[in-house]
């Protein structure tokens, strides 16, 4: 069987039965529903869905840097400036989150 990521090599062509065919598209609508995929996902280059989805606009600042005023909303990776102000200038991550006030 050709796998996806394989040439197709037109001189080799095994011969398709109605069998294999319903199977094979069962189990793609099968992935599809599993996945919810959208048509419009499966028209997009594949590097615009690898890229994360943008956090969204409204998480709440959960870690704010006293001096810079830098903002992590907890979301994704830790930012390298939260590393640094934890492991290299010595705040506390007491010290990092905003005012109850200002969250």
């Amino acid at each position: 069987m050709v796998q996806p990521d394989e040439p197709i090599d037109d001189s080799i062509e095994e011969p398709v039965t109605a069998r294999q065919r319903a199977a094979v598209i069962h189990r793609i609508r099968m992935l599809v529903e599993y996945w919810a995929i959208t048509p419009e996902e499966l028209s997009l280059p594949l590097e615009a869905l690898l890229a994360p989805p943008p956090p969204p606009v409204d998480a709440p600042v959960k870690y704010r840097h006293p001096v810079t005023g830098d903002t992590w909303n907890g979301l994704g990776s830790h930012p390298q400036w939260l590393r640094d102000a934890l492991l290299k200038e010595g705040y506390t991550v007491e010290q990092l989150k905003p005012p109850a006030s200002a969250a």
